[in-house]
Protein backbone atom coordinates (compact mmCIF):
# COMPACT_ATOMS: atom_id res chain seq x y z
CA UNK A 1 0.00 0.00 0.00
CA UNK A 2 1.30 3.47 -0.92
CA UNK A 3 1.97 5.96 1.91
CA UNK A 4 -0.76 8.40 0.80
CA UNK A 5 -3.23 5.49 0.77
CA UNK A 6 -2.23 4.60 4.33
CA UNK A 7 -2.92 8.20 5.40
CA UNK A 8 -6.25 8.19 3.55
CA UNK A 9 -7.21 4.97 5.35
CA UNK A 10 -6.60 6.71 8.69
CA UNK A 11 -8.45 9.87 7.60
CA UNK A 12 -11.50 7.91 6.46
CA UNK A 13 -11.67 5.64 9.51
CA UNK A 14 -11.32 8.43 12.08
CA UNK A 15 -12.60 11.50 10.19
CA UNK A 16 -9.07 12.87 9.96
CA UNK A 17 -8.70 12.59 13.72
CA UNK A 18 -11.27 15.35 14.16
CA UNK A 19 -13.43 13.30 16.52
CA UNK A 20 -10.42 12.69 18.78
CA UNK A 21 -9.51 16.38 18.80
CA UNK A 22 -13.11 17.27 19.63
CA UNK A 23 -13.36 14.74 22.49
CA UNK A 24 -9.98 15.90 23.78
CA UNK A 25 -11.25 19.49 23.71
CA UNK A 26 -14.22 18.47 25.83
CA UNK A 27 -11.89 16.83 28.36
CA UNK A 28 -9.74 19.98 28.50
CA UNK A 29 -12.89 22.07 29.14
CA UNK A 30 -14.26 19.77 31.85
CA UNK A 31 -10.84 19.72 33.54
CA UNK A 32 -10.61 23.50 33.35
CA UNK A 33 -14.06 23.94 34.87
CA UNK A 34 -13.11 21.50 37.65
CA UNK A 35 -9.95 23.53 38.21
CA UNK A 36 -12.04 26.68 38.47
CA UNK A 37 -14.66 25.36 40.91
CA UNK A 38 -13.06 22.31 42.55
CA UNK A 39 -9.47 21.56 43.50
CA UNK A 40 -6.42 21.58 41.23
CA UNK A 41 -5.87 17.93 42.08
CA UNK A 42 -9.42 17.02 41.01
CA UNK A 43 -8.87 18.90 37.76
CA UNK A 44 -5.70 16.94 37.04
CA UNK A 45 -7.39 13.64 37.92
CA UNK A 46 -10.27 14.40 35.53
CA UNK A 47 -7.74 15.36 32.86
CA UNK A 48 -5.82 12.10 33.32
CA UNK A 49 -8.86 9.80 33.50
CA UNK A 50 -10.60 11.64 30.67
CA UNK A 51 -7.46 11.40 28.57
CA UNK A 52 -7.63 7.62 28.80
CA UNK A 53 -11.13 7.77 27.32
CA UNK A 54 -10.32 9.95 24.29
CA UNK A 55 -9.61 7.09 21.90
CA UNK A 56 -12.62 4.88 22.73
CA UNK A 57 -14.99 7.87 22.78
CA UNK A 58 -13.58 9.19 19.50
CA UNK A 59 -14.10 5.79 17.86
CA UNK A 60 -17.74 5.78 18.99
CA UNK A 61 -18.14 9.40 17.81
CA UNK A 62 -16.60 8.46 14.44
CA UNK A 63 -19.05 5.58 14.11
CA UNK A 64 -21.97 7.86 15.00
CA UNK A 65 -20.83 10.08 12.12
CA UNK A 66 -20.88 7.14 9.71
CA UNK A 67 -17.26 5.96 9.91
CA UNK A 68 -15.91 2.55 10.77
CA UNK A 69 -13.59 3.76 13.52
CA UNK A 70 -11.21 1.03 12.31
CA UNK A 71 -8.16 1.33 10.11
CA UNK A 72 -6.86 -1.52 7.95
CA UNK A 73 -4.98 -4.07 10.07
CA UNK A 74 -1.78 -3.76 8.06
CA UNK A 75 -1.61 0.04 8.37
CA UNK A 76 1.69 0.91 10.12
CA UNK A 77 0.51 4.46 10.81
CA UNK A 78 -1.73 3.08 13.56
CA UNK A 79 1.39 1.88 15.34
CA UNK A 80 2.90 5.37 15.00
CA UNK A 81 -0.20 6.81 16.67
CA UNK A 82 0.18 4.32 19.52
CA UNK A 83 3.91 4.95 19.86
CA UNK A 84 3.35 8.70 20.04
CA UNK A 85 1.48 8.14 23.31
CA UNK A 86 4.93 7.97 24.92
CA UNK A 87 5.13 11.74 24.34
CA UNK A 88 2.00 12.14 26.47
CA UNK A 89 3.27 9.97 29.29
CA UNK A 90 6.58 11.83 29.48
CA UNK A 91 4.77 15.17 29.32
CA UNK A 92 2.31 14.12 31.99
CA UNK A 93 5.15 12.96 34.23
CA UNK A 94 6.98 16.27 33.74
CA UNK A 95 3.83 18.36 34.21
CA UNK A 96 2.84 16.53 37.39
CA UNK A 97 6.40 16.73 38.74
CA UNK A 98 6.50 20.48 38.09
CA UNK A 99 3.03 20.82 39.65
CA UNK A 100 4.52 19.97 43.05
CA UNK A 101 6.79 23.01 42.79
CA UNK A 102 4.73 25.40 40.67
CA UNK A 103 1.03 24.53 40.44
CA UNK A 104 0.28 27.05 37.69
CA UNK A 105 2.57 25.26 35.24
CA UNK A 106 0.72 21.94 34.93
CA UNK A 107 -1.58 22.86 32.05
CA UNK A 108 0.95 24.99 30.16
CA UNK A 109 3.37 22.03 30.13
CA UNK A 110 0.55 19.76 28.94
CA UNK A 111 -0.47 22.25 26.22
CA UNK A 112 3.07 22.20 24.88
CA UNK A 113 3.34 18.41 25.18
CA UNK A 114 0.13 17.74 23.31
CA UNK A 115 1.07 20.39 20.76
CA UNK A 116 4.27 18.46 20.07
CA UNK A 117 2.32 15.21 19.71
CA UNK A 118 0.06 16.77 17.08
CA UNK A 119 3.09 17.29 14.83
CA UNK A 120 3.22 13.47 14.55
CA UNK A 121 -0.44 13.44 13.51
CA UNK A 122 0.48 15.32 10.35
CA UNK A 123 2.33 12.19 9.27
CA UNK A 124 -0.50 9.88 10.38
CA UNK A 125 -3.33 11.73 8.63
CA UNK A 126 -1.44 13.61 5.92
CA UNK A 127 -2.94 16.95 6.94
CA UNK A 128 -0.58 19.91 7.39
CA UNK A 129 -3.31 21.42 9.50
CA UNK A 130 -1.90 19.43 12.44
CA UNK A 131 1.24 21.58 12.41
CA UNK A 132 -0.99 24.63 12.90
CA UNK A 133 -2.95 22.98 15.72
CA UNK A 134 0.27 21.90 17.43
CA UNK A 135 1.72 25.39 17.09
CA UNK A 136 -1.43 27.01 18.55
CA UNK A 137 -1.27 24.73 21.60
CA UNK A 138 2.45 25.32 22.10
CA UNK A 139 2.01 29.10 21.83
CA UNK A 140 -0.91 28.94 24.28
CA UNK A 141 1.26 27.00 26.75
CA UNK A 142 4.11 29.48 26.43
CA UNK A 143 1.68 32.38 26.85
CA UNK A 144 0.22 30.84 30.03
CA UNK A 145 3.73 30.33 31.43
CA UNK A 146 5.09 33.76 30.57
CA UNK A 147 2.04 35.63 31.83
CA UNK A 148 1.53 33.39 34.89
CA UNK A 149 -2.12 32.68 34.05
CA UNK A 150 -4.62 31.14 36.46
CA UNK A 151 -4.34 27.36 36.86
CA UNK A 152 -7.55 26.54 34.98
CA UNK A 153 -6.95 28.97 32.11
CA UNK A 154 -4.53 26.66 30.28
CA UNK A 155 -7.14 23.89 30.29
CA UNK A 156 -9.92 26.19 29.12
CA UNK A 157 -7.66 27.57 26.38
CA UNK A 158 -6.68 24.07 25.24
CA UNK A 159 -10.36 23.11 25.21
CA UNK A 160 -11.39 26.06 23.07
CA UNK A 161 -8.55 25.49 20.60
CA UNK A 162 -9.28 21.78 20.25
CA UNK A 163 -13.07 22.17 20.01
CA UNK A 164 -12.68 24.72 17.21
CA UNK A 165 -10.01 22.72 15.34
CA UNK A 166 -11.81 19.40 15.89
CA UNK A 167 -15.04 20.79 14.46
CA UNK A 168 -13.13 22.22 11.51
CA UNK A 169 -11.40 18.89 10.75
CA UNK A 170 -14.65 16.92 10.92
CA UNK A 171 -16.35 19.33 8.50
CA UNK A 172 -13.30 19.62 6.21
CA UNK A 173 -12.74 15.87 5.85
CA UNK A 174 -16.46 15.23 5.34
CA UNK A 175 -16.75 17.89 2.60
CA UNK A 176 -13.45 16.92 0.94
CA UNK A 177 -14.56 13.32 0.56
CA UNK A 178 -17.83 14.33 -1.07
CA UNK A 179 -15.81 16.07 -3.81
CA UNK A 180 -13.61 13.00 -4.41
Amino acid sequence: MHFKELQKDMRIAYLGGGTGIFISGMIWMISGICGMYLSKETSILIFFLGGMLIYPFSVVFSMLLGRTGKHQKNNPLARLATESIVILFVGLFLAYSVFHFQKLWFYPVMLMTIGIRYFVFQTIYGMKFYWILGLFLIIAGVFCLIFNQAFYLGAITGGIIELVFGTFVIIYVTLKEKKI
